[in-house]
């Protein structure tokens, strides 16, 4: 009887595990970068993170959507994906309002002009917006018409994982061009790190596909350069963040 009810116990144990891993895997992702959305709410300056940061995201997780079709994987990375594809257009949307109101250049810029000049750099949220639905839809019909193709498959998904890996190197080029971090949210690098650690465990222990693991190494090793910029930086002379800059340059959770 004693037994029984310790092999009960350690079911349960085990289960709540398995749930809070998934948990923090859903949710996990999208936390670092509550303080830089409220730093920019607060300073209404949005200098010190990039758009790029979001483009990436945004394309790495849809193309992951997408590679789900082909060969699916566990179902916490596939609302991880959907959540973080929201994540990033709520900050998309705060960047963009912030810009366009400490703008001193008048002129606007649209989607709909197919000025490469002006990519990502539009002037209205929607345009952001009309972007992502293009992508999404191209990507999409071509998916469909090669969903047969097993090298089609695992190459969406190399490339799905392989974005999300290099979401650093801009924000890692950004610092080193400025010799600084000013502007840049601390602890959202430090949570980066964190849960880009957790990820890699958790896609070892889940024996998620190997391109998931790789890249999850590839990211954690970014993450921990950025932090080794924030320590040498750190002796410098910090540059004042300007308020009146057209566009910022790249990542930031």
């Amino acid at each position: 009887m004693v037994g029984e009810d310790l092999e009960w116990l350690l079911l349960l144990l085990h289960q709540l595990v398995v749930w809070g891993a998934a948990g923090a895997m859903v949710f996990g992702g999208v936390v670092p970068y509550i303080p830089q959305y409220r730093d920019i709410k607060r300073t209404q300056n949005a200098e010190g993170f990039s758009s790029y940061v979001c483009l990436m995201l945004l394309v790495a997780n849809i193309l992951r959507i997408l590679f789900w079709f082909g060969r699916h994987f566990e179902s916490p990375l596939l609302w991880q994906s959907m959540i973080m594809i929201v994540t990033m257009l709520l900050m998309l949307k705060l960047c963009t309002e912030v810009r366009v109101l400490n703008e001193v250049n008048t002129k606007r810029c649209s989607f709909s002009d197919f000025d490469l000049n002006c990519f990502w750099h539009w002037s209205r949220f929607t345009d952001y917006v009309q972007c992502v639905l293009t992508f999404t839809a191209v990507m999409g019909y071509i998916t469909y018409l090669s969903l047969d193709s097993v090298l089609f498959v695992e190459t969406l998904g190399f490339l799905a994982v392989f974005t999300e890996a290099m979401l650093g190197v801009p924000q890692l080029y950004r610092n080193h061009q400025n010799r600084s971090t000013e502007g840049m949210s601390i602890k959202m690098v430090l949570m980066w790190t964190s849960g880009d650690t957790f990820k890699m465990v958790y896609f070892i222990l889940n024996q998620a596909p190997l391109q998931f693991s790789v890249c999850g190494l590839i990211q954690v090793m970014v993450d921990v350069t950025i932090l080794l910029q924030v320590y040498i930086y750190s002796g410098y002379r910090q540059k004042p963040v300007p308020h009146t800059t057209q566009t910022a340059s790249a990542k930031a959770l």
